[in-house]
């Protein structure tokens, strides 16, 4: 009924983690385009691999980026800007002269100066033709933007009223040169005019032409608007390309102007609901494949929510991050640090996954972004070297090194691309590559998430387990007080298992630290623990059944200490299943010999378990009843080692122990291996010699 019960349960877990991959499936699907997607892929430089291809309509051939910004260039070069021509302000400037002129006359007559009425009249109607001269030809104020381009040929358009004309600089004053003209003219026709009259029509003189920044913005823009991006066009039945012809520049901006026609026209007329529903499909089958995946290798995740909601998270966010860049058109998605996924997820799981995920997060991506097989290809190669340069978090040093090979690998591969692409040097896109450094420089972002996700998601990096592995840890002084047996005993599991891990590519660093804590539990009554035991057994003052109750003890006694002490999940694992589910065989079969013949509850003298299900679960697992039972050899000689090891691990394997184990038969083999050897190394195990 328990087993069930406890089935039943795990079928509603899995329930829940398989909506939760469902839901990311349609969240993804959601992004993809709605039209027909080009069935063509090609690149200049390379040979066509499909059939003749004719046009099966009318279509203009695009300009390219650079032609069309050579256009605007020469447009916005070639743009002649545009000033008002004030023709209010002469009549209003030569009445402010006359008017300064007479009042200067008033004031010269109050005062009694000789000069009469008749000479102050000549120099007004002087200063009058002067002013009307210099106005009618024009004072212009040279915007500053125009004053560094200016020369003599300087085009500008006049308005004048409703009417508007092209003229050169040199057809107007300046205000400088107009009140130099001014002056020489008074020296040569009026010199004995007074100063003060002389002032009077200086001040007078004013630009009367102005720059119209408003007027010439909007004619620009209108200018712009009507620039023409096309330069051909190819008729309907016209052949673009035979089979096996090199994709040439022209031939290429030629199916680049099919490709977007193609989407415009039939895309436009195509069932958005059967695109969707390919995309779905196309979607689906990437996460069949990281189920697959995730069921054959680490199937601890399906028992994980958080374990996996961190995993599928990662898809989510960059799928949706690749799709607001490529709809932005602002940035470029080369910015985007896929790097990180890889780079994050080794840190808690292996590189095998941390790879599977890169790849899949970069196939979803390259269906979002308009970058094709290059952006894909430097993304996976980019991953490659992130899952192998990657170094431990706590080292500075490898992980400032691991981001510097990331980037070589992004300009290596984007150059090779490149080169296949242009097929020479001159056209390449240079400025990709300070956005692929970016990208670089973007993914040392992963060394503040990784003990951020921790928290977030119940994770153990390396850096907490060095923390943990501290002797000086007061959960580990309590042990090396209460119980110096077991501490002695947990330092030589921990041994076994670090050996035996490294053998078999599991993680060695989190089984040693797992092993100082597995028997932590034993604190709470270490006296009825063998290697505690210094005088007497006190196993002997009570029967076997109340002996195996205390024994399992251990297990639930040190899961409580390690949830009351903080320790994490992924270590109190290892508290629950180092025994699994096997009996107390000892207190068994002596309650057995003692009370023949009475029924026995075969539970009382199991352990709970569960059973190990990772590699490092079950290497501690046959560790540490290796170690147990090799301290009760007496002079153990090789064949001795030999036999127990294999006894003990083939009595696991059959027992159905390691059957949720992630242990392969050819790891169990490789393990035992390990502990024969190392078990010889401590007892000193030598080679009887011959009398």
């Amino acid at each position: 009924m328990t087993d069930l019960i406890k089935s039943k349960f795990l079928g509603v877990d899995k329930t829940i983690q398989y909506a939760m991959v469902a839901a990311v499936v349609f969240l993804i699907s959601l992004l993809y385009p709605s039209s027909v997607k080009f069935k063509y892929e090609f690149q200049k430089g390379q040979e066509w691999r499909y059939e003749d291809l004719y046009a099966p309509f009318d279509f203009a051939i695009k300009k390219t980026e650079a032609e069309i910004r050579a256009d605007r260039e020469r447009m916005e070069r070639d743009f002649t800007p545009y000033y008002q021509l004030n023709t209010e302000l002469k009549g209003a400037k030569i009445q402010d002269c006359e008017a300064a002129m007479n009042h200067w006359k008033a004031a010269a007559a109050a005062r009694g100066d000789s000069l009469n009425a008749g000479e102050v009249q000549n120099y007004i109607s002087f200063s009058q033709r002067l002013l009307e001269d210099l106005y009618s030809t024009g004072i212009i104020e040279l915007d500053a933007a125009h004053q560094e381009v200016a020369s003599p040929d300087f085009v500008i358009n006049v308005v004048e009223g409703n009417t508007t004309y092209k003229r050169t600089l040199s057809s107007y004053y300046q205000l400088p040169e107009a009140k130099r003209v001014l002056r020489d003219s008074v020296r040569k026709a009026a010199p004995q005019m007074p100063p003060a009259l002389q002032q009077a029509i200086l001040d007078a003189l004013v630009p009367n032409i102005h720059f119209d920044k408003e007027l010439t913005e909007k004619l620009k823009e209108q200018l712009l608007a009507g620039l023409v991006t096309t330069k051909g066009l190819v008729k309907r039945g016209d052949l673009i390309v035979q089979r096996g012809n090199l994709i040439t520049q022209e031939v290429y901006e030629e199916l680049d102007s099919f490709r977007d026609k193609y989407a415009s026209d039939v895309g436009s007329l195509s069932s958005s609901r059967v695109v969707y529903l390919g995309y779905l499909l196309i979607t689906i089958l990437i996460f069949i494949a990281l189920m697959m995946y995730i069921n054959a290798n680490v199937r601890s995740l399906l028992l994980n929510r958080k374990h996996l909601a961190f995993l599928l998270m990662w898809i989510l966010l960059f799928s949706y991050l690749t799709f607001l860049i490529e709809q932005g058109n602002a940035l470029n998605a080369y910015l985007i640090p896929f790097c990180i996924v890889p780079v994050v997820v080794s840190h808690f799981f292996n590189f095998r996954l941390a790879f599977f995920t890169h790849v899949i997060v970069v196939l979803v991506a390259g269906f979002l972004t308009t970058l094709g097989f290059p952006f894909m290809f430097m993304q996976i190669v980019a991953g490659v070297v992130a899952v192998l340069a990657v170094a431990d978090a706590r080292d500075w040093t490898r992980f400032f090194k691991s981001v510097v090979a990331i980037i070589f690998a992004y300009l290596l591969a984007y150059f090779g691309v490149s080169l296949i692409e242009e097929g020479n040097l001159v056209d390449i896109d240079w400025e990709v590559y300070g956005l692929l450094v970016v990208n670089g420089l973007l993914t040392l972002m992963a060394f503040p998430l990784i003990p951020l996700m921790e928290k977030l998601f119940g994770f153990t990096t390396s850096i907490s387990l060095v923390e943990l592995s501290d002797m000086n840890r007061p959960l580990l002084r309590q042990l090396a007080i209460k119980a110096p047996g077991t501490l002695q005993h947990s330092l030589q599991v921990g041994n076994l298992c670090e050996a035996a891990a490294r053998e078999v590519g599991a993680n060695e660093l989190l089984v040693r630290v797992a092993a100082l804590y597995h028997d932590i539990g034993k604190m709470e009554h270490p006296e009825f623990f063998i290697e505690n035991q210094l005088q007497g057994n006190p196993h002997d003052d009570i029967n076997a059944i109340e002996s195996a109750k205390i024994i399992i003890a251990h297990v639930t006694d040190g899961v409580i200490l390690a949830r009351k002490n903080n320790l994490p999940k992924r270590i109190t694992r290892f508290i629950e299943t180092h025994h699994g589910t096997t009996r107390v065989e000892y207190f068994y079969k002596t309650y057995l010999q003692d009370n023949p013949g009475l029924t026995v509850e075969t539970s009382d003298f199991t352990y709970p378990g569960p059973k190990p299900v990772s590699k490092e679960e079950g290497i501690m697992m046959l560790a540490d009843s290796i170690e147990a039972a090799a301290r009760s050899l007496k002079e153990p000689g090789e064949d001795d080692i030999d036999g127990l090891v294999d006894k003990l691990v083939d009595a696991k394997v059959s027992g159905g122990q390691l059957d949720e184990c992630a242990l392969t038969f050819g790891d169990v083999a490789k393990c035992k291996a390990v502990f024969k050897k190392t078990l010889k190394s401590v007892y000193h195990v030598r080679i009887e010699y011959p009398e």
